[in-house]
C-alpha cells in the first residue's frame, strides 16, 4: 500500500500552536488538545454558550469530549518521523526547489540546473545524471545572482574593463575585445589584496579601541572633576544657606549644564566609534568567511562591497576639559560678600555657562511651538487637508488660490505665518517618494519668477533639510551637504535658538536621532517653511 506524506502542521492545535495532546475533535469537525479546548470553555461557564475558537460555532449545553483515537496516532507516528532526522528548513536555511509541501533544508546547489537540493533529491538527482557531471557547490542562496539577466547563463568571466561578472555569451556582445579573465584567475588576483585589507582593518579597529579608551578616559576624568566643583561650591555655600538657599541649586545646574555640554559631545562620539567598530568587525568577519568559500562568483560580488573602508569621523579628539576656577571663584566671591550676592558674583558665573541644546524629547517638547502656515505663500501646485495641516503636492492639478505678493510663483513651499523667537521646537511627518524640504527662513527670501533663488536652501537666507527616501542632505546658499545619516525615519524634529543661532534636525522614533546641526548667526526673524515635491506630502504634528 502507498504511503500519504502528510505535512505536521495539519496536526497543530491552533491554541497552543504545538502538537496536538489528547486531540479531541468538535462537532464542527476541527481539533484540539484536551487540555487547550478545555481551558477555553472553562472561561464561558458563566455564559453557558461554548464555541470553537476558529470557525466559532456555538454548542449548548457544554459538549462531552472523547479523544480522538485516530488523530492520536497518526500524531505518534508524526512524532517519531521528526525523531528520525527528517531536517526541515528553517529560518536561514536554503530550502530544497524540489520538495513539496514543507521544504526541507537543502545541503547543495547545482550550479548547471540551478537548484538546490535537500538529501534526498540530491541522491536523486545524481541518480538520474548516469555519469553526465554537473557542477555541485555547497549550498547558497545566491543561485539567482549567479546567472546572467540577459542570458539566463552562468557567470564564468570577470570583465576587468566595466569590473563585473558576465557570462560566455557576453563575450561575443557587448564585452567583445574587453579585459576579461575567468572567475576563479579574477579571484587569484584579488586575493592578494584581502589580506592587506584585514591588515589595514585590523590597525584601524585597533586604532579606534584606543580612541575609545582615550574618550572614555577623558570623559571620565571630566566627570570627576565636575563632581569635586559641585562638592566644593556646595560646601561654601553651605556657610551661608541660610542666605543663600535659593542660589545653591542654580549653581550647581550652571555646572552640570558645562557638563552636559562638554561630555556629551564625546558620547555622541563615542557611539558612531563603537558602530564604527562593529562595522569593520562585521566586515573583517565577512571577509574572513568569503575566503574559504569555493564559489568565486560569490566572492568577487562581495569582496567588492565588503573592501570598501566605511565613513568615520576624520578628528578625535579628547582635549577639551574646560576650568571650573571661574565658577568656584565666584562662589568664594558669594560667600565674601553677601551683601552683592544677587548681583556681580551670580554674573560672573553665568558667564561661564554656555548654551546648550536639550539632550531628550521630553526636554525638546517644553520649546514646542503650534505652526499655522501661511495661506497667502501657498504655491498653486500645493493643497491643504486635515484642517490645513497637510501640505500635498498636487502637481498636474493646480488650485484656483487668489494672486498675492507673497505667493510662491515656481517654488512649490510655503511659509508659516509665526516668527521663532528664542527657543522653539516643532515636527514633521513625511510621506511619498519625492523630496521634501524641511526649512526656516526669512521673509524676505524672493517670491517671483523663475530661478534658483526662490527655493529655500538655494540663496543666504534660509537652510533647509533635504529628504528622501534613501537620503539626507543640507543646503544653505546653494552649497549642498551630504549627510551619512543610515538611520531613516519619516518623522522629523527641527529645532532652533534663535539668539545662540543653532539650528538642529532629529530623527524621531522610539529615540531621538542627531541628523545635522548648524551653529550660525541669525540676522532677521526667522520663518519656518516647507517645500513638498510631486508625490510627496508634509504633516505639521500637534505635540
Amino acid at each position: 500500500m502507498a504511503s500519504i506524506s502528510v505535512d505536521q502542521d495539519h496536526f497543530m492545535c491552533s491554541v497552543c500552536l504545538d502538537l496536538l495532546k489528547d486531540p479531541v475533535t468538535l462537532h464542527c469537525g476541527h481539533t484540539y488538545c484536551m487540555r487547550c479546548i478545555t481551558d477555553c470553555w472553562d472561561q464561558d461557564d458563566q455564559t453557558g454558550i461554548y464555541s470553537c475558537p476558529q470557525c466559532r460555532q456555538t454548542f449548548s449545553p457544554r459538549p462531552v469530549l472523547g479523544k480522538n483515537v485516530v488523530v492520536a496516532e497518526m500524531v505518534e507516528k508524526l512524532k517519531k518521523t521528526r525523531l528520525s532526522g527528517v531536517c526541515y528548513a528553517g529560518a536561514g536555511d536554503v530550502e530544497c526547489d524540489v520538495c513539496t509541501g514543507r521544504k526541507h533544508k537543502a545541503i547543495k546547489s547545482c550550479l548547471t540546473c540551478l537548484k538546490s537540493y535537500c538529501q534526498t533529491h540530491l541522491e536523486r538527482h545524481e541518480e538520474f545524471l548516469s555519469g553526465n557531471s554537473h557542477k555541485i557547490v555547497t549550498v547558497t542562496r545566491k543561485l539567482k545572482e549567479m546567472i546572467c539577466p540577459q542570458h539566463q547563463k552562468l557567470l564564468e568571466v570577470f570583465c576587468r574593463t566595466d569590473q563585473q561578472c558576465v557570462c560566455l555569451m557576453c563575450l561575443m556582445d557587448e564585452h567583445k575585445n574587453h579585459d576579461t579573465v575567468s572567475a576563479a584567475a579574477q579571484r587569484t588576483h584579488e586575493e592578494k589584496h584581502l589580506k592587506e585589507t584585514q591588515r589595514k582593518f585590523q590597525e584601524k579597529i585597533h586604532q579606534r579601541e584606543k580612541d575609545v579608551q582615550e574618550l572614555r578616559d577623558a570623559v571620565e576624568c571630566h566627570k570627576r572633576c565636575a563632581q569635586t566643583t559641585v562638592e566644593d561650591c556646595e560646601m561654601m555655600l553651605t556657610e551661608v544657606m541660610s542666605l543663600i538657599e535659593r542660589r545653591r541649586s542654580e549653581v550647581t545646574q550652571l555646572i552640570r549644564d558645562q557638563e552636559t555640554a562638554a561630555v556629551s559631545p564625546a558620547e555622541g562620539l563615542l557611539e558612531r566609534l563603537k558602530q564604527e567598530i562593529d562595522d569593520l568587525r562585521r566586515r573583517d568577519a565577512e571577509l574572513d568567511k568569503i575566503s574559504h568559500t569555493d564559489d568565486h562568483i560569490t566572492f568577487l560580488q562581495s569582496f567588492q562591497s565588503l573592501s570598501a573602508p566605511p565613513e568615520s569621523p576624520d578628528d578625535i579628539s579628547v582635549t577639551f576639559l574646560i576650568s571650573f576656577d571661574a565658577v568656584r571663584e565666584s562662589v568664594r566671591q558669594l560667600r565674601d560678600k553677601l551683601q552683592d550676592f544677587c548681583t556681580q558674583p551670580m554674573r560672573k558665573i553665568s558667564v561661564t555657562h554656555t548654551n546648550t541644546v536639550p539632550r531628550i524629547r521630553d526636554d525638546f517638547l517644553q520649546y514646542s511651538h503650534q505652526l499655522t502656515l501661511d495661506l497667502n505663500t501657498l504655491n498653486k501646485n500645493l493643497c491643504l487637508s486635515e484642517g490645513n495641516r497637510t501640505i500635498t503636492n498636487t502637481f498636474l492639478q493646480k488650485c484656483q488660490y487668489p494672486n498675492h505678493p507673497d505667493r510662491f510663483d515656481d517654488a512649490c513651499q510655503v511659509l508659516c505665518k509665526e516668527s521663532v523667537c528664542g527657543r522653539c521646537y516643532w515636527e514633521i511627518e513625511r510621506t511619498g517618494v519625492n523630496n521634501v524640504f524641511i526649512s526656516v527662513s526669512y521673509k524676505s527670501i524672493r517670491r517671483k519668477g523663475p530661478g534658483d533663488e526662490c527655493w529655500f536652501g538655494y540663496n543666504d537666507q534660509s537652510w533647509s533639510l533635504i529628504c528622501s527616501d534613501s537620503s539626507y542632505s543640507f543646503r544653505h546658499n546653494k552649497i549642498k551637504t551630504k549627510l551619512p545619516v543610515k538611520l531613516r525615519s519619516d518623522r522629523l524634529g527641527v529645532y532652533v535658538d534663535e539668539r545662540a543661532g543653532i539650528l538642529s534636525f532629529y530623527s524621531i522614533s522610539d529615540t531621538m536621532t542627531l541628523i545635522h546641526s548648524i551653529s550660525t548667526t541669525f540676522t532677521q526673524p526667522l520663518y519656518p517653511g516647507f517645500t513638498v515635491c510631486h508625490n510627496s506630502s508634509v504633516k505639521l504634528c500637534d505635540l
